[in-house]
């Protein structure tokens, strides 16, 4: 099983930080950085191969992670020279991928089972499975409908319900053929492509512990909570 790992963006949102650090390589807790975590995870969940996309600060990473033996797998890298977008530096590998694999961020902090996102990728047949997380937003307005210039329903207070990209996704070599090498793709191009082309993406539902790193508060919830949920999130790595 392969993955990759998106690990070349600037981490601005979470400055200052990422002044002298990528992203991926921030510490949680006392001893990790998340890059370390999400390869341990990915080597326990029986992935064997990793490509890190790398670009600002690429050259730490690349030196810290190193060939990847000591997590058991074998790591390569992509170098983008300039920004890519969320897919785009897959373009650039597309020849070295298998048919389906893992694509991930690299500051994400999860108990979700990459295993079965890609197995349940290859099983769904479909073009882009996107592993999925359930929020909720509480207004703290009462919201009118209106209608030519009338109010026609009004909710005090609502919750708001929806779902979104956990930043990890399975995708199949295949769904990238009809794009060039070398030009930015985002993830929102790709998935506004399949849907126009009536190949709606698979979404993978997922309920438990996920906490995406890209501001100081969600650094600072990553840190205070690692300590406790350290045994469940490296369990058997």
């Amino acid at each position: 099983m392969h993955a990759v790992i998106l690990a070349g963006g600037k981490g601005v949102r979470l400055r200052p930080y990422t002044t002298a650090l990528p992203k991926p390589l921030v510490p949680i807790g006392d001893q990790h950085a998340i890059l370390e975590i999400v390869l341990r995870q990915l080597s326990t969940a029986g992935f064997t191969h990793c490509t890190i996309a790398i670009g600002h600060l690429g050259e730490i990473i690349r030196a810290y992670v190193g060939d990847g033996s000591r997590w058991g797998m074998a790591v390569d890298y992509a170098t983008e020279d300039s920004p890519l977008g969320t897919m785009g530096p897959l373009l650039t590998l597309r020849d070295r991928l298998p048919e389906t694999f893992l694509v991930m961020n690299g500051d994400v902090l999860t108990d979700l089972d990459y295993a079965d996102v890609l197995r349940t990728h290859r099983d769904a047949g479909a073009p882009l499975t996107i592993a999925t997380y359930a929020r909720r937003v509480h207004i703290d307005f009462g919201v009118l409908t209106t209608d030519d210039g009338k109010v026609v329903a009004f909710t005090e207070k609502p919750s708001v319900d929806y779902r979104v990209s956990m930043g990890v996704y399975g995708l199949s070599r295949a769904t990238l053929e009809d794009y060039t090498p070398g030009l930015p793709l985002g993830f929102d191009e790709l998935v506004l492509d399949l849907l126009a082309r009536q190949q709606p993406p698979y979404a993978y539902e997922f309920d438990g512990y996920w906490l995406d790193i890209g501001r100081p508060d969600d650094y600072d919830r990553a840190n205070a909570e690692f300590t406790i949920r350290k045994s469940h999130l490296l369990k058997g790595a």
